[in-house]
């Protein structure tokens, strides 16, 4: 089921849960991870989505499963995609 709330977006959790916290950079977080920082400002601006590899690192880096990271891109994703075409809801049921 879809919400009415926007999901979080992965790189928020990151950077508000795990960055922060820390009290380290963008560039040493990206050092840990072994991304550029351009890459992970990305992330954590919520400007680009979270990757499957990302996801691996981010979980290593974190010790917390990849697909608790994939879950959380996966639910924005869909959430942006049922209010992109919300036509889709007046689709008949295909008979299989």
């Amino acid at each position: 089921m879809i919400g009415k709330r926007k999901p979080t977006h992965p790189g928020e959790v990151l950077r508000e849960d795990i960055i922060k916290p820390l009290g380290i950079t963008v560039t040493e977080a990206a050092g840990c991870l072994g991304v550029t920082r351009k890459t992970l400002s990305a992330l954590i601006n919520c400007k680009a989505a979270l990757s499957p590899e990302m996801a691996v690192r981010v979980g290593k880096a974190t010790k917390t499963s990849p697909e608790s990271w994939l879950f959380m891109q996966a639910k924005l994703d869909l959430w942006n995609a049922s209010r992109k075409f919300p036509k889709v809801k007046e689709l008949k049921a295909v008979a299989v």
